[in-house]
């Protein structure tokens, strides 16, 4: 529920009686305005769940809205520590959907591929608004560590010459 109502900063006497029951459907849709500055604005009032009545707080940060609908954000990708991509992307989707879009810029998998956020590695079915990515925001691409290792395995065991790997495993078993 959201009401818009006039700020008055000297009725601290009158406040308890004036927000009580029937006084707050009144004041629903009232225009208040205030003076800072030389600065005239609006007020806008939500009533919480608890009841209290408060100013609704904007959810402006960083220059950038953190909550609602944006529309297409770029989002700038770090791989490699020296490669960088800024990927247009719609801002409701998944995480999952950015590494399909990484892998055709990186030639690695979206299984390959580990995504990292405020710190935080982000699964697949996370999406980019709920997780506060916003327009011009990095994240952090790194290759699985495991995926990494079978590969350089793989090549060090390749066939001198061919570049193909070994038919069998690049370790020897022992039997006994």
């Amino acid at each position: 529920m959201m009401m818009k109502l006039r700020s008055k900063k000297s009725s601290k006497g009158s406040r308890s009686s004036k927000l009580g029951g029937g006084v707050i459907n009144n004041l629903k849709e009232k225009k208040g305005q205030y003076s800072s500055n030389g600065l005239v604005g609006e007020i806008q009032w939500e009533l919480r769940p608890g009841g209290m009545l408060v100013q609704k707080r904007e959810s402006i940060s960083d220059g950038h809205h953190k909550s609602g609908y944006q529309g297409t954000i770029t989002i700038r990708v770090s791989y490699g520590g020296a490669q960088w991509f800024e990927i247009p992307i719609e801002s409701t989707s998944t995480f999952g959907e950015l590494k399909m879009v990484l892998s055709m810029v990186t030639s690695l998998e979206p299984r390959e591929q580990r995504l990292l956020f405020r710190g935080k590695e982000r699964e697949d079915t996370e999406y980019l608004h709920m997780t506060g990515v916003g327009d011009r925001d990095k994240v952090l691409l790194l290759e699985d560590p495991a995926i990494k290792e079978r590969k350089r395995l793989l090549l060090l065991h390749a066939v001198p010459g061919s570049g193909q790997p070994m038919a069998g495993p690049p370790f020897q078993t022992i039997s006994v």
